[in-house]
């Protein structure tokens, strides 16, 4: 494949390793176009048998990826919650049901959303600066795109709450020691570290590693379909709350939300 279906993702394929950068500057926020485009895009790298390894990253040298746009939740229309809310999920599953091996080069800070992203890649390769949270219970929303379920399998459930429930935001190094992330690299070093590792992947059967990929995710998906779907309902039901507009709209006035616990 040549072409990113949106200039929100741009493709460059490297040898067998397709690389897709965020490009939604100035915080590489995600929103309608670049979830749908994302799921068009691994389609059509499952397509391309040329293709083993997806590395995803993002522009500049701040953000990997903030996260969703919180101004498409500021109205707190329900219909729009529950479309954003199947896009985020079907593009982040779409992510994690790669054919090949993904893996996410946080170069920056990854939060709510961009978070979910990373964890939706089977391997994760921080940048020492980079800082990572889940913190939709902030602004009167939760994760939607897969982090109450992905961030437990990979942290326990104590590291899990802390970031989700505390609003808890983890630095590199911590994400590393927790096993958020499986590599710690210098600044500016992700994205190289991703493709020597991508590199390795190549040197190995492409159908084996599917198979494998297939079977190591086995016992999650006895269990974790049902806990995906559960988190975009409860997202949706948020919406029937007074605290979901007022979180938001308190963040994107930049004051301190007064919770009416309704």
């Amino acid at each position: 494949m040549s072409m990113s279906p949106t200039e929100k993702l741009q493709l460059d394929v490297q040898g067998h390793t397709a690389v897709v950068t965020i490009n939604n500057p100035a915080a590489n926020t995600w929103d309608a176009e670049s979830l749908s485009g994302l799921k068009t895009l691994i389609a059509a790298l499952n397509a391309d048998k040329n293709i083993y390894a997806l590395v995803i990253t993002g522009s500049g040298e701040k953000f990997f990826s903030a996260g969703a746009d919180l101004k498409m939740f500021a109205s707190g229309d329900k219909a729009v919650a529950q479309d954003i809310g199947l896009k985020f999920g079907q593009a982040f599953e779409a992510l994690a049901d790669f054919r090949g091996v993904s893996i996410a080069a946080i170069n920056g800070f990854a939060m709510g959303g961009g978070l979910e992203c990373a964890l939706a890649c089977d391997i994760r390769i921080a940048e020492e600066q980079a800082q990572m949270a889940l913190p939709e219970a902030k602004v009167g929303l939760l994760p939607c795109a897969g982090g109450t379920q992905r961030l437990t399998a990979l942290v326990g459930a104590g590291w899990a709450k802390r970031m989700i429930l505390c609003g808890e935001r983890v630095n590199a190094e911590t994400a590393h020691r927790i096993g958020l992330v499986e590599e710690l690299v210098p600044r500016g070093e992700s994205l190289q570290a991703a493709l020597d590792m991508a590199s390795a992947v190549a040197q190995q059967s492409p159908v084996a590693v599917s198979f494998c990929k297939a079977l190591i995710h086995e016992a999650r998906d006895a269990v974790m379909p049902k806990g995906l779907i559960l988190e975009r309902e409860r997202f949706v039901q948020l919406f029937d709350t007074v605290d979901q507009k007022e979180g938001v709209n308190a963040f994107l006035e930049k004051r301190q939300p007064e919770w009416k616990n309704a």
